[in-house]
């Protein structure tokens, strides 16, 4: 699986221009030192490393699946901003949550190098962590991107790790309802929604878009009236998109999906945009 998702991520990669490539990698470089100094701060605080250890403690499984999956989503968009229609809203975490999630992926891999290290009592992790991040920061050797060189690497493997387990802990469809049939739907994302254009009808213009009417409602669109159009540029009277996206993220005609803000069907989105242009490649 990991090996899997590794040649996805390179493949898509290879698809960027070299000026986008470059932009990817100073957003990742951004990325990197902010949750390093988190990270840094979180271990050098005995107040703060204890509220976050322990807010830690008081999430559940599916809580924690939940906070991997906003903190993968947040890498997932500097490596999908470039691509052609690829439309998505702002991914923000809060500090608590990104503190935490920081620190757990810090635990986790310090109990893959050294598992007999937090064996110790809980009230040693901090000074125990914090050596163990100093020498990591000095071999240049951590998932958390603590050197400038090689970059994308760091930046991959931390990619496919959190899509790993998120991807065992259900990810997609684990923490849905257990009411919920197959094939669940997700409404779009209400900035995404917002921001679809106006745009006026005109014969040619809905000749050019492959319809003459509004596929949801049969009824043919009125020749200088403001429709909606979508990212796909498939066009939609606005009493009747509004209603099908408060349900739905997809286009009714060519099924491209809006953003959403459900994160695990975000991810899934995103994830398809990059099997779809790494599949490109090697075609």
């Amino acid at each position: 699986m990991e090996e899997g998702n590794t040649t996805i991520i390179m493949a898509s990669l290879s698809t960027l221009s070299p000026s986008h490539l470059t932009n990817l990698t100073h957003s990742i470089l951004s990325i990197s030192h902010h949750h390093r100094r988190r990270l840094a701060a979180v271990l050098s605080s005995p107040t703060l490393f204890s509220l976050t250890l322990r807010h830690l403690l008081s999430l559940s499984l599916p809580d924690k699946t939940h906070l991997i999956a906003n903190y993968l989503l947040s890498l997932l968009h500097p490596l999908l901003i470039h691509r052609k229609h690829h439309s998505s809203s702002t991914v923000t975490m809060k500090l608590r949550d990104l503190d935490a999630v920081v620190l757990l992926l810090f635990l986790c891999e310090t109990h893959q190098l050294h598992p007999d290290v937090l064996e110790a009592s809980a009230d040693n992790w901090r000074e125990i962590l914090g050596n163990t991040y100093s020498n990591t920061m000095l071999s240049n050797n951590s998932g958390l991107w603590t050197c400038d060189a090689g970059i994308l690497m760091p930046y991959i493997e931390t990619l496919v790790r959190c899509k790993r387990f998120v991807d065992i802990m259900g990810g997609y469809n684990h923490l849905r309802r257990r009411d919920q049939k197959e094939g669940y739907e997700v409404p779009a994302a209400r900035a995404a929604v917002v921001a679809l254009r106006a745009v006026e009808v005109f014969n040619a213009a809905a000749s050019n878009a492959g319809e003459v009417e509004c596929v949801i409602c049969k009824e043919e669109m009125s020749e200088g009236r403001d429709v909606c159009e979508m990212p796909c540029q498939h066009l939609f009277h606005w009493k009747c998109i509004l209603p099908w996206l408060s349900k739905k993220n997809t286009c009714p005609f060519c099924r491209f999906q809006l953003p959403t803000d459900d994160v695990f069907s975000e991810i899934q989105r995103l994830w398809e945009i990059l099997v779809k242009s790494s599949e490109l490649h090697v075609a």
